[in-house]
């Protein structure tokens, strides 16, 4: 039977050093105040009655006890370790659910106390473990507290299901959002976007889909001072996690499935979310990270000498850069067949593909396909009802009614050219450039190209220059040529026999 700590001195003899341990499920503040005020109820009652306090493991924040934890207790196991070690007569918690809510957990520690004469502690009570009675008591208690954690679990399956049905938000409110609580019965009212941070969310998909990378990205919301919803400064981390997550696109996400609309606005639409993953995962499976792109060709251009030896289906070989007698030049470390210095490698590069994007060809080669020629007829047609009614305003302008007055006024059609001219000029631009990528926008069929791909960054132009072509070095004639003889250097742009995306 267990005892009262303040008849312990009669059923044992003292000193009776003493292990506290306090653990808490959920912390969303970080704030540790469950488990300090654990603390601090075991400790005075350390003090009432003399036991030393040898160890307080308080760490276990966050952490449940169930068998359906997600995350290890660290502090739990130095427990542990603390029972086996033999310094304490007593282990201590506020109740038995802060040790475990698994019935495996118990055996665990019930064993630890057993074999090293070691007293529990719990709710103000003290077991002997080497005790029939108080090993039958401790165990209904963690069935007791086993059984909670299971009915807590099932109830918040099914509150999660019935949620996720209805496509309701739940759990840690997403960056960009904001939601709105009612002030009399705290139950959640919506999510809507934040003013500022709805912004940087799209900013930061809107940029990476234009072809910036994340690391330039993340230094120029640093330099602008813009911070998260926890006060602090976006990371690498952060834009990362906003770029994969699909709850922005509007869709309720549960288990990494999409399981319907959710109740909240989108802050990206499914074409562009989809082109931002198509290339992130892009740039993992090359491994080519924004922070390491120093070279407009490295592990872009392919060797043409293992292409030949392993065929056209074969992974191709990348072009390394090294420095190669003095000078930055590019290898391929499979064959060591060949190459070239890489001054004379990017400008035969860059001519060509500066001439290829301001070519029709380059227009054309992005028009084929059901969903450009969808796109560039649907933007087609708006435009021509907007200059349909640009017309017949202006008609009416010079048509006098029966009153003797225009059908329209001057003033009129000055305001209503003010709205529809931009809406024109866009409709123009969007059938010209559907089926574009955004990141070759304003550069297909520009007069200015080459000025425009001089204000790019070198992380930008290597990913034109991976969207648009494939650049092989094959082998020169022989050995100790410099030139750039025809063949050398073979480009295959999008649309071309051969090209390979």
């Amino acid at each position: 039977m267990p005892i009262q700590p303040e008849y312990l001195h009669l059923a044992y003899t003292g000193p009776f050093p003493t292990l506290l341990y306090g653990r808490a499920s959920r912390d969303p503040k970080k704030r540790g105040r469950s488990v300090a005020s654990q603390i601090k109820v075991l400790r005075e009652m350390c003090d009432r009655h003399g036991w030393p306090v040898v160890g307080v493991f308080d760490k276990d924040i966050n952490r449940s006890a169930s068998r359906h934890r997600t995350r290890e207790r660290d502090d739990f196991e130095a427990l542990i370790d603390a029972i086996e070690s033999g310094k304490a007569r007593i282990v201590a918690a506020f109740e038995a659910s802060r040790y475990y809510r698994d019935i495996e957990i118990y055996i665990r520690i019930r064993n630890a106390c057993a074999r090293n004469g070691v007293l529990f502690c719990y709710n103000g009570a003290i077991y002997d473990l080497s005790k029939r009675e108080d090993r039958r008591a401790t165990a209904q208690d963690a069935l007791q507290a086993e059984d909670e954690a299971e009915g807590i679990q099932v109830r918040n399956m099914r509150t999660h299901n019935e949620l996720a049905a209805t496509g309701a938000p739940v759990g840690r409110c997403p960056e960009g959002y904001l939601r709105r609580y009612d002030p009399e019965t705290g139950e959640l009212i919506d999510q809507i976007e934040h003013p500022q941070r709805g912004k940087n969310v799209r900013e930061i998909f809107r940029r990476y889909d234009a072809g910036e990378g994340m690391l330039d990205i993340v230094r120029d919301f640093e330099k602008r001072g813009l911070v998260n919803q926890h006060g602090k400064p976006y990371g690498l981390y952060h834009v990362t996690h906003i770029l994969q997550n699909r709850t922005y696109t509007g869709r309720r996400i549960r288990h990494g499935q999409d399981v319907g609309k959710g109740q909240w606005p989108a802050l990206v639409d499914e074409p562009t979310f989809n082109r931002v993953q198509k290339r992130r995962l892009s740039r993992d499976k090359r491994k080519n990270r924004d922070t390491s792109a120093k070279y407009l060709a490295t592990m872009i251009a392919e060797c043409g000498k293992c292409h030949a030896a392993n065929g056209p289906e074969a992974e191709p070989e990348v072009l390394h850069s090294l420095l190669n007698r003095g000078l930055m030049s590019y290898l391929c470390r499979a064959c060591f067949g060949v190459t070239m210095e890489m001054r004379k490698f990017d400008a035969y590069v860059e001519t060509g593909l500066l001439r290829w994007l301001a070519s029709p060809a380059a227009a054309a080669a992005f028009r084929s396909g059901t969903e450009a020629e969808e796109r560039t007829a649907s933007a087609r047609r708006l435009r021509d009802v907007l200059q349909q009614q640009l017309v017949e305003a202006r008609e009416a302008v010079a048509t006098v009614g029966p009153d003797g007055r225009p059908l329209l006024s001057v003033l009129a059609l000055a305001d209503l050219e003010s709205r529809l001219i931009p809406q024109i000029e866009r409709a123009q631009r969007d059938s010209e450039e559907a089926g574009v990528p955004p990141l070759l926008r304003g550069l297909v069929g520009a007069d200015d190209v080459d000025e425009r791909w001089e204000q790019m960054s070198i992380g930008q132009r290597r990913d034109v220059l991976r969207a648009v072509v494939n650049v092989r070095l094959n082998p020169a004639r022989s050995r100790g040529v410099r030139a750039i003889e025809p063949g050398r250097i073979e480009m295959i742009y999008v649309g071309q026999p051969g090209f390979r995306g």
